[in-house]
């Protein structure tokens, strides 16, 4: 359960009395999340959303505040961030930020058809081609998704855990992330970087709302598109790695050609989002080395696998089994 500070009913009414939302009826903590605290308010006027950052500042609340009314505005089916009676979103209390979002009807699904999937790769190019020329609130107050963030997070959890397995996983780390080749021309944008089936509302089987955006950051707009192939669709058991020799394929190419396809009826790439889509790629599987920094020996964790996997495979043959 995400709940990691308590809340009184009069803490909530006190906090409601700056909007014109009605008056507290009942609440209770959101199960799902592992990150912020949610509650759901019920009010004499509805239903919403309470979200209490517990780990970020007010300006990379900002940034997702004005991202979010951005994205109401261009009809992007997520939750609406509320205004208080002073026009302003984001609030403060017991010095860490909130926000109050519309309360959107729907349920998560584990394991969405392909119908599903069709609807969710739509959303997800629609909001990189929505905020394609769109100028950021507070860019640099957000984690985003660049090669010298993710080296200098590395460099921070190596220090953090100071063991011989840290360092040597740090010494991988530094030579996979100087090959990557992310020219300064690849187009950027906003990607949500958290698809997370907690974070998807379908009702009705129809896709309702992508939630969540507080992962989101300035970055490759290809980085959402590698993360939809990396986690949907792999038919290679990454956890049985005796069994795999170089040159074997390590995703279902027909599944992730697939998704390219799809995501392209509604944002086409441009070249170079394709040549070097293989190392957003692997961008991305070296963020999440991040997060599990500590998870297993540095000769054989789980993200040099897949890495090494697809250093087997090679970039050109990557190309030529996604695009021909």
């Amino acid at each position: 359960m995400a709940v990691k500070t308590s809340f009184s009913s009069s803490e909530f009414s006190q906090i409601l009395a700056r909007y014109d939302l009605g008056a507290l009826l009942d609440f209770a903590p959101i199960a799902h999340g592992s990150v912020q605290t949610n509650f759901l308010l019920r009010t004499t006027q509805g239903r919403f959303v309470f979200r209490y950052y517990e780990n970020r500042s007010p300006g990379s609340v900002s940034f997702e505040s004005h991202l979010i009314q951005y994205l109401t505005d261009q009809h992007y089916p997520c939750p609406a961030v509320l205004l208080d009676r002073y026009g302003e979103a984001l609030g403060v209390y017991r010095e860490k930020p909130y926000l109050l979002f519309t309360f959107v009807e729907g349920e998560h699904l584990e394991q969405p058809d392909e119908r599903q999937r069709r609807q969710l790769i739509q959303r997800v190019a629609q909001l990189q081609r929505i905020t394609r020329d769109y100028q950021p609130v507070n860019k640099d107050e957000r984690l985003n998704y660049t090669v010298e963030n993710c080296r200098a997070l590395a460099r921070q959890q190596a220090r953090r855990i100071g063991t011989a397995n840290a360092r040597q996983k740090l010494a991988w780390f530094e030579r996979v992330l100087s090959r990557l080749s992310l020219p300064p021309s690849l187009p950027l944008g906003i990607c949500h970087c958290d698809f997370h089936f907690s974070n998807i509302l379908f009702k009705d089987g129809e896709f309702a709302a992508l939630l969540d955006f507080d992962d989101a950051n300035y970055t490759f707009l290809t980085y959402d598109l590698a993360t939809l192939i990396n986690p949907f669709l792999p038919t290679f058991d990454w956890h049985s790695w005796s069994d795999f020799q170089p040159g074997d394929n390590i995703l279902d190419f027909s599944a992730a050609r697939w998704t390219v396809r799809e995501y392209e009826r509604y944002r086409p790439l441009h070249p170079s989002e394709k040549q070097y889509l293989f190392d957003v790629f692997q961008l991305s599987i070296m963020f999440d080395c991040i997060w599990y920094f500590e998870r297993g020996p540095a000769s054989a964790f789980f993200e040099k696998r897949k890495i090494d996997a697809l250093d087997a495979f090679g970039r050109d043959a990557f190309y030529l089994h996604l695009f021909g």
